[in-house]
């Protein structure tokens, strides 16, 4: 049995006393920057606590519990690199093979300078390639990945060129472990969420980590929130090698147990080999492992990875000096690191969040009862005041755009929009939701024109010229129509 501790005054873990945890995390759901979250710690004898603060949604206000599910999101990498590693503690191949050897010949896999990218080179954020592939066009903008696929990924990978030497430098890719978990699956012939139960979660015992969650558990997942405290969707991986997973903190405690070398597992000797120091990362921001980030610095040993999707954060960190681990899910899309590393090094810096979305609220109420109109005529009066409480960005009427989107006003979304392309006009961000919401309204016209700004801004970004490709293609073939788009202005007509 699994022993868990009540949260008591005199307990400290990572240097923070467990009563301290309760206030910080107490503080920020009270400032905004939480829905809900949930912390649990674990010691080197087991030992759990689990604190919780806040709530589920306002349809819902109860606290999360230990089997509240949350999406992990980028914590997935983990998994999917210790999946690699397992495989080639078993010899079903090696982390220095070349990507090319797992690929169809059809395939063109980038070099730069006769180097070839590797499985290793993926783990580690080094292949050379970027962040997302240039290709994506979601069908749902809530949803970004849902529709990206293998035949997309080949075409991205066919033709990328790389603009830095493989194995040079880290440059985060969710790209590069799309990939890399999409040839895990070709190696056992077997969905990747197969191989994290084979591989991971059932040596472990973890029942609630799932990449396609069973109907049953589904009434179990903490709904998502944006930044602002609205609800927001969940994201779909048909390539999740880079996120998708959905799990509870009983399951990531399990988890960070295992790696600190608490728990007698088979899957130990691949762990401890992923927490092997790789290459630096960029400035201060320590080394990279297999996957993980890692402080080892001044006697530190830590190692962690945080995630996050359109309505959820987490955090993963173990500290193998002190062997503790600490695990944190929240359902709002604000970065809760910091929180993390605190709790586990209290030299690393906690940063009090100041909620940023007052203006967007206002805005929004006058949106609501009096139209777009008034809500940009109070938008110029509050700026032209200066008031300081508010903060006056391209994102506070971005959001309320799709706000507006989401509701399916398209005309009143435009309108917002167009007015933050002359509030803020060297703003990419405002050009891409133009040219977005546009391209969905059937207007080829309205949005090729935005695109073609975007890539005049961007001139490097190929993804301007991906989408710019297929707009003017979809307009000179005559198909870029509202007929059947459900996100069309021609909902709103009578």
């Amino acid at each position: 049995m699994i022993p868990i501790l009540l949260i008591t005054v005199n307990s400290v873990f990572g240097q923070i006393q467990a009563d301290s945890i309760r206030s910080i995390i107490k503080r920020e759901v009270a400032a905004k920057r939480i829905k809900s979250i949930i912390v649990g710690i674990i010691d080197s004898n087991g030992t759990r606590q689990i604190i919780s603060e806040g709530i589920l949604s306002d349809k819902n206000p109860v606290l999360p519990d230990a089997n509240t599910i949350y999406e992990i999101g980028s914590i997935t990498k983990v998994f999917t690199s210790l999946v690699m590693v397992d495989m080639s503690v078993k010899r079903e191949l090696d982390i220095n093979d070349p990507v090319a050897k797992f690929l169809p010949k059809t395939v063109k896999v980038p070099t730069r300078n006769d180097k070839e990218m590797s499985l290793r080179s993926l783990s580690t954020h080094r292949s050379g390639l970027p962040r997302n592939g240039y290709n994506a066009d979601p069908k749902n903008l809530d949803n970004p990945f849902a529709d990206y696929t293998t035949k997309q990924l080949y075409e991205f990978i066919s033709n990328i060129e790389l603009n830095r030497d493989i194995d040079t430098k880290w440059q985060y890719s969710n790209i590069g472990y799309a990939l890399l978990g999409h040839i895990l699956t070709t190696v056992e012939h077997k969905d990747l969420g197969v191989l994290i139960d084979e591989h991971i979660c059932r040596p472990l015992g973890m029942r609630n980590t799932f990449l396609s969650l069973p109907p049953k558990r589904k009434l179990t997942v903490a709904p998502g929130h944006t930044e602002y405290g609205k609800p927001a969707g969940n994201w779909d991986f048909p390539l999740p090698g880079g996120g998708g997973l959905r799990s509870n903190v009983n399951d990531m405690l399990t988890f960070a147990a295992a790696n600190l070398g608490s728990t007698k597992t088979s899957i130990l000797p691949a762990m401890e080999l992923s927490h092997i120091k790789q290459a630096k990362k960029d400035g201060n921001d320590g080394y990279v492992t297999l996957a993980w980030t890692l402080w080892s610095d001044d006697g530190k040993y830590i190692l962690f990875k945080d995630g996050g999707t359109g309505g959820y954060r987490s955090f993963l960190g173990i500290d193998k000096v002190h062997k503790i681990g600490v695990v944190i899910l929240s359902n709002s899309n604000n970065i809760i690191t910091d929180i993390g590393l605190h709790i586990l090094d209290s030299t690393s810096k906690l940063k009090p969040y100041i909620y940023p979305w007052s203006l967007l609220d206002t805005i929004r109420a006058t949106v609501k009862i009096k139209g777009v109109p008034a809500g940009i005529a109070l938008y110029q009066q509050l700026k032209a005041s200066g008031n300081a409480s508010f903060t006056f960005d391209e994102a506070q009427l971005n959001y309320l755009g799709h706000e507006l989107r989401k509701q399916k006003k398209i005309k009143e979304a435009i309108k917002i929009f167009e007015f933050n392309a002359t509030e803020y006009p060297k703003a990419a961000i405002v050009y891409e939701s133009l040219g977005e919401l546009y391209k969905r309204d059937g207007n080829a016209k309205m949005a090729i024109s935005y695109f073609e700004k975007l890539a005049a801004m961007e001139p490097d970004n190929l993804h301007w010229r991906y989408i710019l490709s297929k707009l003017k293609k979809s307009k000179t073939n005559n198909v870029l129509t509202t007929s059947n788009n459900p996100n069309s202005s021609t909902t709103n007509r009578p």
